[in-house]
């Protein structure tokens, strides 16, 4: 079965620099999957901790399902990320050594389950950003010289 995304976190590819990415499902109640189906999710400011030996997503806002009732969970609490045992004691041995943090990447539907793409990413300087956003500009500027030539 084919992936339908449900939230990307556009921000990340900008602000971090990516250096390992993975999949890890999610532990999620029922109204928010409902919620999720109709595609009211951000990932904007979202990261995840290890705490207590499990992994954790936060700042993740699902909007609480139109339908639901009074069961609707807290829209931006912490939940749980299902990952392997070793995965995470790899994880946080590196991430305690050098400095890196955890991002998603996108949320998505793989085969009826919610998935989340973590990654595993160090942070931009200001002149790493500039210099990206320089690179762009030349690249459409060259490509716009190629396209009105041809």
């Amino acid at each position: 079965m084919a992936e339908k995304i449900i939230a990307t976190n556009r921000q990340a590819r900008f602000n971090y620099t990516i250096l390992e990415s993975f999949e890890a499902g999610i532990e999620l109640n029922g109204p928010e999957v409902k919620s999720l189906r109709t595609g009211k999710a951000s990932l904007a400011d979202s990261f995840a901790r290890i705490e207590g030996g499990e992994v954790f997503l936060h700042n993740m806002h699902i909007a609480p399902y139109e339908f639901g009732n009074r069961a609707n969970p807290d829209p931006i609490r912490a939940r749980k990320l299902l990952l392997h045992k070793n995965q995470i004691k790899r994880l946080s041995a590196e991430l305690s050594t050098k400095h890196l943090t955890l991002i998603p990447l996108k949320a998505y539907f793989k085969s009826g389950m919610v998935k989340v793409e973590l990654a595993v990413a160090k942070g931009k300087k200001l002149y790493d950003k500039r210099e990206a956003i320089k690179s762009r500009e030349s690249d459409i500027e060259l490509r716009r010289i190629i396209r009105n030539k041809g």
